[in-house]
C-alpha cells in the first residue's frame, strides 16, 4: 500500500530528476525521524553503569557503518578545535516491521538529513536541515554491488543515500559543506514510533487543528500527548499544516524536536532505573552508527558530551535555497548563503541571519502551529 503523503515532491509530483543508479525505488516518504538519533544521545548512559547483561544487550542492538574505511582520504582536514559536526539521517526502508508503511521494494531511501554541530564546550548547538529535493553536484560513490556510481549535476541530494548508503551520504555533505563529519547516526520508523511511547508520549500545543488523511492525523486545537504513532504523523504532515510544501514540514519537525528534546529532560528517567534502560534498549536497537560510536561505551561517552544542550539551545534553520526556474518540484542551494552557513559551522561561530534572509526555506508558518508544552 502505498502512501500519498511520502511519494509527493516539494510541489506537484513529476518525474524525479537526477542520474545514478538508485539503490531502491520507494513509493513513500520519511522526515523527521531522525530526531530519535538525538533522543538517543540523551538517554543512552546507562553504559557507565558497568552492568554485564545491560552492557552486552545494549551492546548487540547498535548497528554500525565504517564511514572510514569506505571513504579513505578523499575528505576534509579533520580539525579537532572542541566543535563536533554529525550527519543524522532518517531511513525509510519498507522491511520488516516497516512494511505497514508501505511496500517493501529493495532498499531504504533517505528523505531527512540534519548536519548538527555541537559548539566547543558542548553548551550550544546549530542544525541544518537539508531539503530532500535539492539539486546539488552529487560525487562519486561505490554502490552497494561494488560498483562505482558516476555522480554527477543536478542530483537530488536524496539519491546520495540511495545509490551509495551511508557512505555516500557522508561524502556528499562532506563535498557540499567542506566540513568533515565527525558521526554519522540514522534511525528508522519503528524506532522512533516505540521510543516515543516508552518516554511516555511527548506533549505539544497545537494552535490550530490538524487534519491529514495520508499521514493519518487528527488534532484539534489545544494540548496534546502524542503517541509514538500520532507523532510519527506529526512528523510526516504536509497537507495538514501551512501551504503543503516540503519546506513547511522541515519547520514543523524543528518545532517537535526541540518539543521532544524539553520532554527527554523533564521524564525524569535517571531516577527511574527501569525506564532508563527500555529507552536505552529501544534507542540503540533504533539507530545506526559510525563505527567510532557502535559500541556501548563510545555512544555513553558521545551522549555525555550532548546532555546539557536543551531545547533553547539550538539554532535551527534550512539550508540555504530557492526554488528551481526549470523544475518547481525542485530547489537550488542559494551558493553565497550557504558558504556563510558552512563557513560559521568551520570557524564554531551562530549561523548569521543574514545567511537565511533570501532563502525559500524557514518562512511559512508551520512552527507557529505547533509548540512545546
Amino acid at each position: 500500500m502505498t502512501d500519498e503523503s511520502a511519494s509527493e515532491d516539494t510541489k506537484p509530483q513529476r518525474n524525479r530528476g537526477g542520474g545514478g543508479r538508485r539503490r531502491k525505488p520507494t513509493t513513500k516518504r520519511h522526515k523527521a525521524l531522525v530526531i530519535t538519533a538525538w533522543t538517543a544521545a540523551s538517554v543512552i548512559v546507562l553504559g557507565g553503569a558497568g552492568l554485564g547483561f545491560v552492557y552486552f544487550k545494549l551492546n548487540g542492538n547498535i548497528k554500525g557503518v565504517d564511514i572510514n574505511a569506505a571513504l579513505g582520504t578523499d575528505r576534509p582536514e579533520n580539525v579537532d578545535n572542541g566543535s563536533q559536526d554529525i550527519l543524522v539521517l532518517g531511513s525509510d526502508s519498507r522491511s520488516g516491521d516497516n512494511s505497514k508503511y508501505g511496500k517493501d521494494e529493495g532498499a531504504a531511501r533517505s528523505d531527512t538529513a540534519m548536519v548538527v554541530h555541537v559548539n566547543k564546550g558542548h553548551k550550544t548547538a546549530s542544525v541544518v536541515s537539508i531539503p530532500r529535493d535539492t539539486l546539488i553536484t552529487r560525487p562519486e560513490c561505490k554502490t552497494d554491488d561494488g560498483r562505482t556510481d558516476p555522480g554527477g549535476q543536478r542530483q537530488m541530494f536524496n539519491t546520495a543515500y540511495e545509490v551509495g548508503g551511508p557512505a555516500c551520504a557522508v561524502k556528499t555533505v562532506e563535498k557540499m559543506s567542506g566540513i568533515r563529519m565527525d558521526h554519522y547516526l540514522e534511525v528508522d520508523f519503528t524506532g522512533f514510533k516505540k521510543l516515543i511511547d516508552t518516554l511516555g508520549g511527548v506533549e505539544i500545543t497545537t494552535k490550530e487543528a490538524i487534519h491529514d488523511k495520508d499521514s493519518h492525523l487528527d488534532l484539534e486545537a489545544g494540548k496534546h500527548q502524542l503517541t509514538g504513532e500520532q507523532s510519527l504523523g506529526l512528523v510526516r504532515t504536509r497537507h495538514g499544516v501551512g501551504d503543503g510544501s516540503d519546506l513547511g514540514r522541515i519547520q514543523l519537525q524543528q518545532a517537535f524536536i526541540k518539543a521532544l528534546i524539553n520532554q527527554v529532560n523533564d521524564v525524569g528517567v535517571f531516577s527511574n532505573p527501569k525506564k532508563l534502560f527500555d529507552l536505552a534498549d529501544d534507542a540503540t536497537s533504533a539507530i545506526t552508527t559510525d563505527s567510532d560510536l557502535n559500541d556501548v561505551k563510545s555512544l555513553a561517552g558521545f551522549a555525555g558530551g550532548l546532555k546539557s544542550i536543551g531545547a533553547g539551545d539550538m539554532h535551527m534553520v534550512t539550508l540555504p535555497i530557492q526554488y528551481d526556474p526549470a523544475d518547481p518540484n525542485r530547489v537550488l542551494p542559494l551558493e553565497k548563503a550557504d558558504r556563510q552557513v558552512w563557513a560559521a559551522l568551520k570557524a564554531d561561530k551562530a549561523i548569521p541571519k543574514s545567511a537565511t534572509e533570501q532563502s525559500a526555506g524557514d518562512k511559512g508558518e508551520a512552527d507557529d502551529v505547533v509548540s512545546s508544552n
